[in-house]
């Protein structure tokens, strides 16, 4: 079998911004909460989909902003996609699925301990995590833990990590500290660019490991004496950047693997929720009832 680990944030986000609005009978913005109703169903009928788990960023802050107060924060997120949230983990659940609702980690957090747990267990063929999110490159374990990106239809096994990258997925988080994630809110270290990180990395695969003089580097890199003086003289700036980028795998999720086992949608909660937000076409499209 294979378990699908789906982004939920990710999807209602991609909904939010890639579907009609449209509005419940009091005027609230529904339209990412449809549209997501809409992605996630069209998942459930693929044929090789039967254990799923969605994780969501219940509020956008983790303990991550307690240790680095420039890390994303909800600002900026726009109010309408912001209010969807509890109502797109109540659709979720609706359809029948295991949520993950994340408040003290994040829900790529969610994702990593999932792949990681589910890996083990020698009835899983593989672990599909759905989502393009570079972070989550570092859980992929060669072909049995990949990352797919339903939207453009491609998919990223280890192979793939170190051909976009440059490095093998272990070596992500440190990658992203060097390089920086403005989408996290990680600064990266001055003057550190993508082909740089993944041409040293690949050689010393950790931070820790690369030498401050560069004349002591094994891999030629144009700049290496400016690159290595930036990082000789941000070594705890780039420590903690790695602590933000690395995913926890230590969060506490009660579900076993047949807990996954998608075996439909209640139809009174599903058919509930739809007619609250205004859109009954939407259970023609569910393969299967609970």
């Amino acid at each position: 079998m294979k378990v699908h680990l789906v982004d939920g944030t990710f999807e209602l986000f991609r909904a939010f911004f890639g579907t009609p609005r449209g509005s419940d009978a009091t005027g609230n913005e529904v339209g990412a909460v449809r549209g997501l109703i809409a992605t996630l169903t069209a998942l459930l009928r693929e044929p090789d989909v039967t254990h799923v788990g969605i994780a969501f960023d219940h509020v956008i802050e983790s303990f991550r902003n307690d240790l680095f107060p420039g890390y994303k924060t909800g600002e900026g997120v726009e109010p309408e996609l912001l209010a969807q949230f509890p109502l797109a983990e109540r659709a979720a659940r609706a359809l029948g699925l295991v949520v993950w609702p994340m408040v003290e980690f994040e829900a790529d957090d969610a994702l990593a301990t999932a792949a990681l747990r589910y890996a083990d267990d020698p009835a899983v063929e593989q672990v599909v995590i759905c989502s393009p999110d570079k972070d989550l490159s570092q859980c992929v374990l060669g072909e049995r833990v990949i990352c797919r990106d339903r939207m453009r239809g491609t998919f990223r096994d280890e192979a793939g990590v170190v051909a976009k990258f440059g490095v093998r997925p272990e070596s992500i988080p440190d990658w992203l500290a060097l390089v920086g994630d403005s989408a996290d809110g990680i600064p990266g270290i001055p003057g550190w660019g993508a082909k740089s990180a993944g041409t040293v990395l690949a050689r010393y695969r950790r931070i820790a490991a690369i030498p401050d003089d560069a004349s002591a580097w094994e891999v030629s890199v144009r700049g290496a004496a400016r690159l290595a003086g930036s990082l000789s003289e941000r070594r705890k700036d780039a420590a903690l950047y790695w602590t933000l980028a690395r995913l926890r795998e230590d969060v506490p999720l009660d579900e076993s693997l047949s807990d996954l086992e998608w075996t439909g949608a209640p139809r009174g909660e599903l058919e509930a929720l739809c007619e609250e937000i205004a859109a009954p076409e939407l259970l023609d499209r569910i393969p299967r009832w609970k």
